[in-house]
């Protein structure tokens, strides 16, 4: 059996509990959930709440296009390419409201690549975000 081996992204969004970015298992790279937030302030784009936890704003593709973004950034600190996607599942909090959004701006980012994709609705996820994506990826080794 290949080693397995940890691997943490400084530059995307710290986890929000007791894992790696990433894991390495021969050519293969398996990356944790990621999400939307902001790796330097920690915000979610697009997301404004009140004191008593109400929603100020909602940008559903701001999340997206965030969301890609930290996903390439766990990836080239693996030593990755966007290309290199060949699986990605996709959680979302309210499938009836964001699919068809989501599904528009995800034609936009894999147009040249594209990776089997599994789309799940949820209920929630563990920070106020309303996308999370987890991929797996095939790089040399």
């Amino acid at each position: 059996m290949s080693q397995s081996k940890k691997i943490d992204a400084s530059k995307a969004p710290r986890p929000v509990g007791l894992y790696p970015h990433a894991r390495r298992v021969g050519n293969l790279l398996f990356l944790s959930g990621i999400g939307p937030r902001d790796p330097e302030t920690d915000e979610v784009p697009g997301l404004k709440r009140s004191p008593s936890g109400n929603y100020l704003e909602f940008d559903f593709e701001a999340q997206c296009h965030s969301v890609f973004r930290n996903v390439r950034t766990v990836l080239e600190a693996c030593g990755a390419r966007w290309e290199s996607l060949v699986d990605v599942t996709v959680f979302l909090t309210n499938m009836e409201r964001d699919f068809h959004t989501f599904n528009r701006i995800y034609a936009e980012y894999f147009k040249d690549n594209q990776p089997c994709r599994t789309t799940v609705g949820i209920t929630a996820l563990p920070t106020p975000i309303a996308i999370e994506l987890k991929c797996i990826a095939v790089i040399d080794p």
